[in-house]
């Protein structure tokens, strides 16, 4: 009876998914144009495919309010890390950092936030 429920126990343990990655932000840049901002940002994430990539980055001020919104439309499985940039970003006069977090399309917003100085 006990070698019978660790086997099932081991069974199940596993048939469960493993905890997902979120994506790492590796660094970041921003280039001033005008009165906007391009800011690139590099990112890495154990992407496996559709079912499981980095989908996107946004752009925060310090309450939180979204500059902007970098959607990634595909998986980068083959190209890690990589860098991807958003332009036309309106940043209020006076600030001189924002934040910026990633996504995955498997386990949403992640935890990490990455404080940009701009220049």
């Amino acid at each position: 009876m006990k070698a019978a429920l660790i086997s099932l126990v081991c069974t199940l343990g596993t048939a469960l998914p493993a905890l997902a990655d979120s994506p790492r932000i590796e660094g970041a840049t921003a280039r001033q144009n005008g009165d906007s901002w391009t800011i690139s940002v590099t990112l890495s994430h154990p992407d496996t495919g559709w079912d499981h990539y980095a989908d996107g980055w946004r752009v925060l001020d310090d309450n939180g309010a979204e500059l902007g919104l970098r959607v990634l439309a595909h998986p980068h499985v083959t190209e890690q890390p990589f860098t991807r940039s958003l332009s036309g970003i309106a940043i209020p006069d006076g600030i001189t950092k924002v934040t910026i977090q990633a996504r995955c399309n498997l386990d949403g917003w992640g935890d990490e936030l990455f404080r940009l100085t701009l220049p």
